[in-house]
């Protein structure tokens, strides 16, 4: 492929070097502030004697979701046994509040 056919198809792909940078950028910022907010969370449950079941469901959610690509792309078995692990955690927190509500 010569230089031409390379930019021409580098064009027609239609991705923004810019904007996947600026994205990745934002994924950081946000999972800082997910993690802040989560021990904030935690914490404010905690000492108001609440439950922090919905809260923890969301956290080993997010950290499933988060290794899964990661797992794809590499297929390293931490990352494996972080999807499995954190989606047992998540259902077993989901579990944990159904009840808790269905007691209620």
């Amino acid at each position: 492929m010569n230089k031409e056919e390379i930019l021409q198809k580098s064009r027609q792909e239609n991705k923004d070097e810019g904007m996947i940078a600026a994205e990745a950028a934002g994924r950081k910022i946000g999972v800082t502030a997910f993690c802040i907010v989560f021990v904030i969370i935690m914490l404010l449950n905690f000492f108001s004697g609440q439950s922090n079941y919905g809260v923890m469901a969301m956290f080993w959610a997010f950290l499933a979701a988060e290794a899964y690509p990661k797992y794809r792309f590499t297929k390293q078995k931490t990352y494996l046994v972080t999807v499995i692990a954190g989606a047992i955690a998540s259902i077993a927190y989901i579990l944990c509040v159904a009840v808790t509500a269905l007691r209620g």
